[in-house]
């Protein structure tokens, strides 16, 4: 348990300190299901902390809340792991880069911690801007790591990759400027969203 824990910190610190060397290594073997139960079990994590830091702020847990948690966030992550492949298949395709499904799921997969940590963040939030803030900290960060996957995962063309990534952040932009970032800001979190509109 200790190698592994061990194997994981060293992993997050070659990505964060060197991410090119980190994506480039990534190959496809076959082995998909790793990547899939890889992104269940971070979102089975993320759940239970969200679950742990309601609970610590005096919410009420239920049976649904529970059964949320547990199921339906780590099914969501495994589904958001294939939408997010879709995507980057689709930029891969734009970019001139590889056209292998199993490397982009693989180079994705190699981020899902990312995803409780997302979550606790989310659930962290306590008012309009603290909403704002970490909404988007974490919007640029898991820009940063899609650009990284493009280039060095997919080895898409670094100047198409860039108008990609660029086209993308103003999509972004123009989500915050607007009356849309409600949307956006409930699927994160709901209660502290709502003190916007206040």
């Amino acid at each position: 348990m200790k190698k592994k824990l061990k194997s994981a910190l060293n992993r997050i610190r070659n990505l964060v300190v060197n991410p090119r060397r980190y994506f480039t290594k990534i190959v496809a073997d076959g082995n998909m299901e790793e990547s899939m139960l890889r992104a269940f079990l971070y979102g089975l994590l993320g759940g239970c902390l969200v679950l742990f830091i309601r609970l610590m702020g005096g919410a009420t847990i239920t049976l649904g809340s529970i059964f949320t948690a547990i199921i339906i966030v780590p099914v969501l992550a495994v589904a958001l792991l294939f939408v997010l492949g879709g995507l980057m298949m689709l930029v891969s395709e734009i970019t001139g880069g590889e056209r292998d499904w199993e490397i982009a799921i693989k180079g994705l997969a190699s981020v899902f911690f990312i995803y409780p940590v997302i979550l606790v963040l989310n659930a962290l939030a306590f008012n309009c801007v603290s909403m704002w803030v970490i909404s988007m900290l974490v919007d640029v960060y898991v820009l940063f790591l899609f650009y990284n996957i493009s280039l060095y995962c997919m080895r898409g063309k670094k100047s198409y990759v860039l108008l990609v990534i660029a086209i993308i952040a103003l999509f972004m932009l123009t989500v915050y400027a607007t009356d849309y970032r409600i949307g956006w800001f409930m699927l994160k979190n709901a209660a502290a969203t709502l003190t916007c509109l206040i």
